[in-house]
């Protein structure tokens, strides 16, 4: 009994360090699972989160695959950088222009819109294999990426005008107005001198590969383009501004390219006290009769100093009365900030860009140079009066956030788009004609006063008449152009309004518009084949690859 007991006590004893042995390994290897697991957690939801966030955010369609992650630095406590994978981009709500009652609302007016960021932002997206945040569509921007067949002025004013007017291709009882203007094409040798000013963000957000290294490659095209009488200064900021080139000749190339490929990324982003800087630099090498201006080059993350929109766009305001203009070259992805650039550029009497790839910036920077750097016309307005025998209704295709009251038309103190040379702007309206039968929303009959139609109205052919309003460069005078649209014009089309018809319904579908009508991925890539016409710099070819890439992409029902 007693061996069999020192036997039960030995086996106890040897249960319990086995059991010790087995917990202290078990708990060895479930802390490195543990640690293993946290790890690959981490990595993998930082994509579903940021697919989560984009998708309430920027009211992402509910399409797959999601958009590839983007990898921002930012600095953390101590000034480092880390990489964090997320996304906060940024884009406004765009309500879209409703059909208004030719008879209660006869007048449409609203300012011109050069920028053309959102449709190179759109490509980004489809690139990257998602269809774009609704937000993020401006159609406008859209159409105007393109270039159309529009004549060179020739009666003294710095722009041509050209109307066409058709059956509209997604609702066939309604019709289509298609308004271009055309600015003046100028040779960069004729073009005033230049006394620019590079504003660079070199914060820690820009330091992917599509942010501050094709920053750099897109200024050695500007840079290469530039005469010796032009002039650059370089200023940029991250947690703090400094000015790393004082103005500067072109005949110095060499200095000014050497300065460039200095730079790089890191620290906040200062960007309130850059834009201060840049303005007082402009104005220290202001050139009288020049073209002053400041390019700046930015994700749009400002996150230090005057960083809230309002501060930032007073700011700008105030500027621009000193004479220097402002564009903006918008880079990157993952913490983009559309709405804000988009204001900046607005404000400083400027245009915006978005670069996503060095042919964009071929294009922005060599090819439209002149629209890009030199404003011919400022404050253009246009503000068309529907003829009620002839239109029921219309509503304006895009514009939403260039509407103007129809008193703004006259006041030359109201700011408006600006015109660059060679800059084409194109506005469609869809019309509902008079004797349709569609419903359109109204209100009861006014209890003060009445509206009756002219007899002259009902006799004339005219449909509608187009005003602008524009002024020189260095005026605060407008001047009045006029232009009436004739029924015997409907039909008489070229290639500029069945393109610019495909395009616009493109946006439509990305929208998912209520009033996309009958616009599908199919009618779109007919009439832009149609309408493709010569194309030399292929971007019609590449709207049509696009649209097929976007109608791949896009399940929704």
């Amino acid at each position: 009994m007693k061996n069999l007991s020192e036997l039960l006590k030995i086996t106890r004893l040897v249960l319990v360090v086995a059991f010790l042995v087995s917990c202290h390994s078990s708990s060895s290897s479930d802390k490195s699972v543990y640690t293993t697991q946290e790890t690959i957690g981490a990595a993998e939801s930082q994509p579903y989160q940021q697919n989560e966030v984009r998708a309430g955010a920027n009211k992402m369609s509910g399409n797959t695959p999601p958009a590839k992650p983007s990898i921002e630095s930012k600095p953390d406590m101590d000034g480092d950088l880390s990489d964090t994978e997320y996304n906060t981009e940024e884009y406004s709500d765009i309500p879209e222009n409703p059909f208004l009652e030719a008879t209660k609302n006869p007048l449409s007016t609203f300012s011109i819109d050069v920028d053309a960021a959102s449709y190179s932002n759109m490509r980004r997206f489809i690139n990257n294999h998602s269809l774009p945040a609704e937000g993020s569509v401006r159609i406008e921007e859209f159409i105007n990426y393109f270039t159309y067949d529009y004549p060179q002025p020739k009666d003294g004013h710095p722009f041509s005008i050209t109307t066409e007017i058709d059956k509209c291709p997604w609702n066939g009882d309604n019709m289509v107005l298609h308004i271009g203007l055309q600015g003046k094409k100028m040779d960069i040798q004729e073009l005033p001198p230049n006394n620019l000013v590079f504003l660079l963000d070199v914060s820690g957000s820009m330091n992917n590969y599509d942010k501050l290294p094709l920053l750099k490659k897109a200024l050695h095209l500007l840079v290469n383009e530039m005469r010796s009488n032009d002039r650059v200064a370089i200023v940029v900021y991250a947690g703090a501004a400094g000015l790393v080139l004082p103005s500067t000749s072109f005949d110095e190339k060499g200095k000014i390219l050497e300065a460039i490929e200095r730079l790089n990324a890191g620290g906040s982003t200062a960007g309130g006290e850059g834009i201060q800087l840049a303005y007082k630099e402009a104005q220290k090498n202001f050139i009288k009769n020049g073209n002053n201006r400041i390019i700046l080059a930015t994700d749009g993350d400002f996150n230090v100093g005057a960083s809230s929109e309002a501060a930032l766009v007073k700011m700008i305001e105030e500027k621009r009365e000193s004479g220097v203009f402002l564009t903006v070259l918008g880079f990157g992805t993952g913490n983009y900030k559309d709405s804000k650039m988009e204001q900046l550029a607005d404000k400083g009497n400027g245009n915006y860009a978005y670069i996503d790839n060095i042919m964009e910036a071929k294009k922005v920077l060599v090819n439209e140079i002149g629209a890009t750097l030199f404003t011919i016309a400022k404050d253009v307005k246009l503000q068309i009066e529907f003829n009620p025998a002839k239109v029921k209704s219309y509503r304006l295709i895009g514009y939403e956030n260039r509407m103007l009251r129809a008193e703004d038309f006259n006041d030359d103190t109201k700011d408006a788009g600006e015109l660059g040379a060679g800059h084409s702007v194109t506005a469609l309206y869809e019309i509902v004609p008079a004797d349709s039968n569609t419903p359109v929303a109204s209100v009861d009959p006014l209890k003060y006063q009445q509206t009756d139609i002219k007899p002259s109205a009902m006799e004339t052919d005219e449909w509608l008449t187009v005003k602008f309003r524009y002024k020189a460069p260095d005026a605060s005078t407008s001047r009045l152009i006029v232009h009436p649209v004739k029924e015997s014009s409907k039909g008489l089309v070229s290639n500029n309004l069945p393109f610019s018809a495909a395009v616009a319904s493109f946006g439509m579908i990305l929208r998912d518009s209520p009033n996309k009508g009958e616009s599908s991925y199919e009618l779109v890539k007919r009439l832009a084949s149609r309408a493709k016409g010569e194309d030399e710099s292929g971007y019609r070819t590449e709207f049509i690859r696009l649209v097929e890439q976007a109608e791949a992409l896009d399940n929704r029902k």
